[in-house]
């Protein structure tokens, strides 16, 4: 998801988001510890589109 995109989207609904992204991060990192994570990139691109939407919020608040 591209900043342009996550800028869009308001505040409530990114500190949704943000929370179903890091339920997702902790399920991925399980898979991981498990071993039956296929696709280990995708827990980069989680924590790089939170990082994201948090840095959003927070220009929005100032």
């Amino acid at each position: 998801m591209k900043a342009t995109e996550i800028r869009k989207i308001s505040t409530p609904d990114l500190e949704k988001r943000i929370v179903e992204l890091k339920a997702e991060l902790f399920n991925l990192r399980f898979q991981l510890a498990v071993g039956q994570l296929e696709n280990t990139a995708r827990i980069s691109i989680v924590k790089k589109t939170i990082a994201q939407m948090k840095t959003i919020i927070s220009e929005r608040t100032e």
